[in-house]
């Protein structure tokens, strides 16, 4: 198994850097390309399983972007509400799996209930995952706090189970997110930072992401890391660091 584990593999989500397609920041495309195979299939396992027409939409722009970017695609499906169970042995026979974006607890759930922790083992293809889709790939997932009244809220679990591809929790869209006040708080250093006592959180701005070859886990770009209520500057753009 290949595994990209991006923050956003299309660009920034606020715009600041305009990107058309895939962002080739960071050797993302080049990576993507040494591993890729001719005629691949793609499969969408979406995010917000019950949307369905936003999922065919999310499907189409990947499978532009990744054509545009020389990447040979036979097809780009999609997983979700609308899907029959899909065995093992029909997910391991496409070659590209992209985890898609959107809020983390929802799509852990969505990954539960069709039991994909099981049936993604010993994947032999490509993995991409997308902001909350890297965030659920790890062993234990850090939700951090998004939506309204998430923060406050006694009962709102901020560690989940998740996919097992990487013991590595990952937090993406720093550029973005990293003065935002949710709850009254400071999203980082009220909220996060006190959840990473005893812990440490992978801080990635879109156009970093994490790279897992045969087990060996390389930052690329730009990157952060919190531990013990402390952040730190771990690598810099167009650098790369061995993560352990």
């Amino acid at each position: 198994m290949k595994i990209f584990l991006t923050s956003s593999p299309t660009g920034p989500l606020d715009g600041s850097r305009p990107v058309d397609g895939l962002d080739p920041m960071n050797r993302l495309i080049e990576n993507l390309r040494a591993d890729w195979r001719e005629k691949s299939r793609c499969l969408v396992i979406a995010a917000s399983p019950d949307l369905g027409e936003r999922n065919d939409e999310m499907a189409e722009f990947f499978a532009q972007a990744l054509r545009q970017a020389g990447l040979d695609v036979a097809g780009v499906d999609v997983w979700d509400s609308r899907t029959e169970d899909v065995s093992r042995q029909s997910l391991h026979t496409y070659d590209v799996i992209i985890l898609g974006g959107g809020h983390v607890p929802t799509q852990n759930a969505f990954f539960e209930r069709i039991c994909l922790r099981e049936t993604i083992r010993d994947f032999t293809g490509i993995v991409i995952g997308v902001s909350a889709g890297s965030m659920n790939s790890a062993d234990t997932v850090y939700a951090q706090p998004e939506l309204p009244g998430e923060a406050a809220d006694p009962e709102y679990h901020r560690f989940l189970t998740g996919l097992g591809l990487t013991k590595t929790m990952i937090l993406p869209h720093y550029q973005m997110v990293k003065d935002y006040v949710l709850d009254g708080m400071r999203l980082f250093e009220e909220i996060t930072f006190g959840d990473s006592h005893g812990r440490r959180f992978l801080v990635l701005p879109d156009g970093s992401y994490l790279r897992i070859i045969n087990g060996q886990e390389t930052v690329w770009g730009e990157a952060y890391e919190i531990a013990d209520g402390q952040i730190r500057q771990i690598c810099r753009t167009d650098e790369t660091l061995r993560y352990v």
